[in-house]
């Protein structure tokens, strides 16, 4: 079964970093597009980055364009999202994503919390 695993969320000071993490398993991973989401307590969940899947195209939300950068290592079946100048806006739970059959799959979240 599809399984995806979150990691490297914490709490960070505003102008930091942070790198996520996504392990995934159950399906073949090269094969498909990754993508990062995120959701604010109130609010939707949100499109951060994604990346097709040989790494080669990526796109991402305009509020992180040069703040954040997505990539992966199809070897390893993980796909990372490298987080910079976090400011407390960005402040979510930060899921992975991979639609595969028709259906959409996400990891159980990892908490990112900007704060001074």
């Amino acid at each position: 079964q599809v399984q995806l695993a979150e990691s490297g969320g914490g709490l960070v000071q505003p102008g930091g970093s942070l790198r996520l993490s996504c392990a995934a398993s159950g399906f073949t991973f090269s094969s498909h597009v990754m993508s990062w989401y995120r959701q604010a307590p109130g609010k939707e969940r949100e499109l951060v980055a994604a990346i097709s899947s040989s790494g080669g195209n990526t796109n991402y939300a305009d509020s992180t364009k040069g703040r954040f950068t997505v990539s992966r290592d199809n070897a390893k079946n993980t796909v990372y999202l490298q987080m910079n100048s976090l400011k407390p806006e960005d402040t979510a739970v930060y899921f992975c994503n991979v639609v595969h059959g028709l259906e959409n799959y996400w990891g159980q979240g990892t908490q990112v919390t900007v704060s001074s």
